[in-house]
Parts: structure tokens; C-alpha cells; sequence
């Protein structure tokens, strides 16, 4: 049941997030302020949001819905929090958050969570590019970014949050695992493409070389990540996946007041 504080939790998040993210140019404040925010959203459970777990299947018309649905809590100049919701099987591609912070909280069912750092800020000045299969056209080439596999984690609502800074875990690519999932969202400063915060998709390339070698091996594909964790991989910016859709939902918890 939600629990019975004079001010719901949410709304301490809400408060919490404004101070915190104010002093995003004061280092020595932000740590502090950082900590009490992820103490807070630490603690928050999906009963907090009146948010209840989905079926895995099987209701009429669910198949129907988008695979991604998002809950838009609030949103200020400098901070945006909301709800995805992602089905059964479903995942957000690999994205990117530019000069942003976040955190990412379960609320129910669990998720996987690959992430990644871009490792300057324009891949193919001064390097070598290596022959991929399929071959590149040069307007792809353009798109080309050199990146690090940061890590590959399961997240559940008693896991603590995964955290993101604009130079570390900045892109990363989100899946339901066993199950419907579903996670709070935070974001600072939120996208804005007038202020070059713009979404950008990516997808994973593999070098003609790492295509033989996978070809001989037979291990996991998560087995295979684990193993690559900071290693070199290549990432081509991308449109936004035909596949990937996301739709909306009223958000049912308590009202933030910010």
C-alpha cells in the first residue's frame, strides 16, 4: 500500500531533484545534494506511484498497445521525471543523453541495462576505420563513433538505481527481462534540441575480424558481453528504429506540486 506520509514520497523526489539539480555547477554541492536524491529514490516503489504490475500477456487489445508506453510525472528547466513502462520482450534501443544527468529506479520486474561511453568527440579524425560487414557507405562513416561497453547489469525494485553522467554511462540500451518492467525516470537537464539536447539512436557494429572469431565461438550473447566490458566497440548513429514506438499513459500517483 502507498504509504501514509503527510507528503508522498514522489513529491519529495520532485522537491529534492529541483535543489539538487540547481547545483549542477557547484560540485562540492551537487555530490551532497546527488546523495540525498538517491536516497529518496532508492526508497520508491511502485505502490508509491499507485502503479500496479502488468500482465505478461494475454488481455485483449494489449498486444495491440505500443511495446514502450511512458508516464510523464513533471518537468522543469531543470529536471523531467516519468514512468516507462515496457512490455514483456521489449527494450528502448541504444540511445544517448547528451549533456545529461540521470537516474533510473525499478518499480517492478527487472531489467537489463548495456551501457556505453562515446570516447571522443569525433570518431574518425586521426583513426584508422576497420573493414565491417557489411561495408559502410561514406555517409555512414560520417556517423561513426568509437565507444566503450561501460557495463551490462540487472536492475530489480530492490536494486538501487542505475546512474548516468553526460561522460560516463551516457548511452545505453534498456530490456524487459522475463516479464513486463516498468522504472521511474529521471533526467537533468531534460532533452531539449533547441539547446542541443537532442535524442540520438545507435547501433552496434561488428569489424569483418570480430565476425570471424564470433563464428568460431558458440558462447552466450551475455556471456560474450560480459567479456567485452571495456573493450573498444563501434557504434553508427542511427534514425530512430522502425520497430521502436512509445506511446502514453495518465500517470495515476500522487500530484507533484514544483
Amino acid at each position: 500500500m502507498p504509504r501514509g506520509n503527510k507528503t508522498p514520497l514522489i513529491q519529495k523526489i520532485a522537491k529534492q531533484a529541483c535543489v539538487t539539480f540547481k547545483e549542477l555547477r557547484s560540485s562540492a554541492n551537487f555530490s551532497d545534494k546527488q546523495q540525498e536524491l538517491l536516497s529518496l529514490v532508492t526508497a520508491v516503489r511502485a505502490a508509491d506511484l499507485r502503479i500496479s504490475s502488468r500482465p505478461s500477456s494475454g488481455a485483449a487489445g494489449q498486444q495491440q498497445s505500443p511495446p514502450v508506453t511512458y508516464m510523464h510525472i513533471c518537468e522543469t528547466d531543470q529536471f523531467s521525471m516519468g514512468v516507462f513502462l515496457l512490455r514483456s520482450g521489449a527494450s528502448i534501443p541504444l540511445h544517448d543523453h547528451p549533456d545529461m544527468n540521470g537516474m533510473l529506479k525499478v518499480l517492478y520486474g527487472k531489467v537489463r541495462v548495456r551501457c556505453f561511453d562515446k570516447l571522443e568527440a569525433n570518431a574518425t579524425n586521426n583513426l584508422v576505420i576497420p573493414e565491417f560487414n557489411p561495408p559502410l557507405t561514406p555517409l555512414q562513416t560520417d556517423n561513426l563513433w568509437r565507444s566503450v561497453l561501460r557495463s551490462v547489469a540487472e536492475y530489480t525494485e530492490n536494486s538501487g538505481p542505475c546512474l548516468l553522467t553526460p561522460l560516463r554511462d551516457n548511452l545505453h540500451q534498456i530490456d524487459a527481462v522475463g516479464g513486463p518492467a516498468a522504472f521511474l525516470d529521471i533526467l537533468a537537464p531534460p532533452y531539449n534540441p533547441d539547446d542541443g539536447r537532442d535524442c540520438h539512436y545507435y547501433s552496434i557494429l561488428k569489424t569483418v575480424a570480430e565476425k570471424q572469431t564470433s563464428n568460431k565461438g558458440k558462447s552466450s550473447e551475455e556471456h560474450g558481453e560480459e567479456k567485452e566490458e571495456n573493450k573498444e566497440i563501434w557504434l553508427l548513429e542511427i534514425p530512430q528504429p522502425e520497430d521502436f514506438g512509445c506511446g502514453g499513459e495518465p500517470y495515476p500517483g500522487p500530484l507533484v506540486s514544483i
